[in-house]
């Protein structure tokens, strides 16, 4: 299950990363194009990576501070990737 939740938090954050990138290209130049190829993949993807850090913290027996910190970094931009290589490794 390890290895899925590695798979899924590089994609999420990847997506989550691309998403921002296609943010500007919406509001400067009124291309909602590639906002609407990524919003739908992204999401599921958020769900996947949430859905699998609480499957973690039981199958893993993660401490709440460290389930919690897995949590947020999908909130934040390349938090996904910190999260593989300190605590998914």
């Amino acid at each position: 299950m390890l290895k899925l939740f590695r798979v899924i938090a590089l994609l999420e954050g990847s997506s989550y990363i691309l998403l921002i990138l296609a943010m500007p290209v919406k509001y400067l130049l009124y291309d909602e194009t590639y906002v609407k190829l990524l919003g739908m993949p992204h999401g599921i993807l958020f769900i996947c990576y949430i859905i699998l850090s609480i499957f973690g913290k039981f199958k893993y027996n993660w401490s709440m501070k460290k389930f919690s910190l897995i949590a947020i970094a999908s909130l934040i931009p390349f938090g996904t990737f910190y999260v593989d290589i300190k605590y998914l490794r």
